[in-house]
């Protein structure tokens, strides 16, 4: 059936058993969520065109969570001014969160205050450009945003416009503003949709999702500016891409030692070794993800277990990392 909203389950990080779902708020097409550093609340954005009357907008809701039953309580809620928000992350503080907005082509920024709630919008920013794959690509598509370990940049994907861009941030007020060079461009018609950091710093990694690669570059923390390394495909060698497919999620496993990407259609998790002194990354192999459609991955927090969403089978499967290969089982 219809997801409801957010859902909750335990799960064994010695054994990787899964416990049983439920519902852990109703709330609107919430397609990406963040947990605060503090532990006790959760950021989610709804995936909408239209938010309380407001015409292109998505949403944003803040929930506290209850410690005894692990549901969701909704705290308060913003509008995105820009259409169908799809990802956000925290900083490390906790006091800002920045969200992606897709059909939008924009980010914004909100502040976070002490007790969880939703504040003031901190930034606003609005992409503007395209790439070849008309008309996929005739505008900006802001599919990410993430913060590098420094703390003091932010970058954002745009699917649209074939660039990963660079903002300063100040974790302070919340702010963005263009860094120069303002960002790198990625292969015509390659669609970078997630973005992983290296816990070392140095590397960064793209999936991009229409042509079924990732790209590794060279992160400088003090400049932030991007050095491209290699790109690779997803899919085993000699393979590929056929009609359907696309990329999803990509992730830098807990020891940084393993690049893992999710492939929908393929149906598959691919695993890379990373190289710790180049970035460059080797490809281990691409397992099945039990199910079809692995739009996310998550990985537990012993690092021993990917747990694949599986959007179109409406289930959640565990593979095991074996951490000194890199393989799944």
């Amino acid at each position: 059936g219809e997801s409801k909203g957010i859902y909750q389950f335990s799960f064994d990080t010695r054994t990787g058993k899964a416990g049983k779902v439920s519902l852990a708020a109703e709330t609107p097409e919430p397609s990406f969520l963040a947990i605060h550093p503090d532990g006790k609340h959760v950021v989610a954005v709804n995936e909408t065109s239209e938010w309380e009357g407001l015409e292109n907008s998505g949403g944003i809701s803040a929930f506290e969570i209850d410690s005894k039953t692990g549901e969701l309580i909704l705290m308060n809620q913003q509008p995105t001014r820009g259409a169908h928000p799809c990802h956000l992350v925290i900083d490390s503080s906790g006091k800002t969160v920045l969200v992606a907005n897709y059909t939008g082509g924009s980010v914004i920024g909100y502040s976070i205050l002490d007790d969880g709630c939703l504040g003031e919008a901190s930034a606003f920013v609005q992409h503007k450009g395209s790439s070849v794959l008309k008309p996929r690509q005739a505008s900006p598509h802001a599919h990410s945003i993430n913060i590098d370990p420094t703390g003091q940049f932010a970058v954002a994907a745009d699917l649209g416009m074939d660039q990963v861009l660079v903002y300063k941030f100040d974790a302070a007020k919340g702010t963005l503003v263009a860094n120069k060079p303002t960002g790198k461009k990625v292969a015509a018609g390659a669609g970078p949709r997630h973005f992983s950091f290296h816990p070392n710093g140095r590397f960064g990694y793209v999936i991009n999702e229409i042509n079924l690669t990732v790209t590794a570059f060279a992160w400088n923390g003090k400049s932030g500016t991007f050095k491209e390394i290699q790109t690779i495909s997803t899919l085993p060698p000699g393979e590929k891409p056929g009609k359907g497919m696309s990329t999803a999620e990509v992730r830098v496993g807990k020891r940084g030692r393993f690049l893992f990407g999710s492939n929908r259609g393929h149906d598959t998790i691919v695993s890379y070794k990373i190289d710790r002194k180049t970035g460059k990354l080797t490809y281990v192999g691409n397992y099945s993800t039990g199910g079809k459609t692995p739009r996310n991955f998550g990985l537990d927090p012993s690092g021993r277990f990917l747990l694949s969403e599986n959007q179109d089978s409406g289930t959640i499967h565990v593979l095991k990392i074996n951490r000194k290969t890199g393989e799944l089982d």
